[in-house]
């Protein structure tokens, strides 16, 4: 089976190219793949589909997808099905740049989060419209070396952002944030962050079905919301391990900018992962 390697921010994924939607991409296959021992290793995997060949249904947020030519078929590192991922989507429009799959430097990618317009910049950076940006009010986790509290905020995905008072260098992310049932029924990511200078925030993040990751482009807006004052628009860069982004802020949308490059091509033999 082809695939590519690619990584924003060093958040890396396998890229399967699918065009016609033939590929029976089930959990463990992704698991696998993610294996950074057994397999190709990587945060998770997109699926570059064509829309129209898609297997599901396109509702909800999700519907505003159907108008797009590719679809982004993200999946975390354990198999599970994710709505949208910020440093993925510009990784995925670099790949259907190189391979030629698109020829304007505009475009939109569809995600079960819905459309998602993006912009290959001439600095080589990749700037996607993240969409709306819904604040849901205070939340809490308990992380292994105690509690958190921040915002429960939703960009297409679920976030706990937590401003925090301490390096984010000194926060323990080994293991799982435990958060309440009735705040995230469907479990979240969880962002710890400080502000370290005007305009800048420094950030880490434990994704939900990736475990502690280098850096996360929905986590990256989540966490430049909840810093943000209510109502007022903001332009942050945002460190993370990997790298920095920025984020612009504006109308109660958000726009990402930052690098994505492909790495490798090549073929891996599915009857050789465990």
């Amino acid at each position: 089976m082809r695939f590519a390697k690619g990584h924003g921010t060093e958040n890396d994924f396998v890229i399967l190219p699918d065009p016609d939607g033939e590929l029976d991409l089930d959990a463990a296959t992704v698991a696998a793949l993610c294996d950074r021992r057994a397999g190709l290793g990587a945060d998770g995997v997109l699926r570059v589909v064509r829309t129209k060949a898609l297997d599901e249904p396109l509702t909800g947020e999700a519907a505003t997808a159907q108008r797009c030519e590719w679809f982004m078929d993200y999946r975390n590192a354990d198999g599970s099905v994710a709505e949208m991922c910020g440093n993925g989507v510009r990784v995925f429009a670099r790949y259907l740049q190189e391979a030629g799959l698109v020829g304007a430097a505009a475009f939109e990618v569809g995600t079960r989060a819905g459309a998602r317009h993006v912009v290959l910049e001439p600095d080589g950076n990749i700037t996607v419209d993240m969409g709306p940006v819904r604040i849901l009010g205070p939340g809490s986790a308990r992380l292994a070396d105690g509690p958190v509290h921040g915002t429960r905020i939703s960009v297409g995905n679920p976030h706990l952002a937590c401003r925090v008072a301490r390096p984010v260098a000194e926060v323990d992310l080994s293991a799982p944030p435990l958060l309440r049932a009735e705040e995230f029924p469907q479990g979240a990511n969880v962002e710890v962050f400080r502000e370290v200078a005007s305009g800048v925030l420094e950030m880490r993040v434990y994704e939900r079905g990736a475990a502690e990751t280098r850096s996360c482009g929905t986590g990256i807006v989540a966490a430049a919301a909840a810093a943000t004052p209510p109502g007022e628009d903001a332009r942050w860069t945002v460190r993370v391990p990997g790298g920095e982004c920025t984020v612009v802020l504006e109308s109660g949308a958000a726009r990402l900018s930052g690098p994505a490059v492909i790495v490798a091509e090549g073929d891996v033999r599915l009857s050789a992962l465990r």
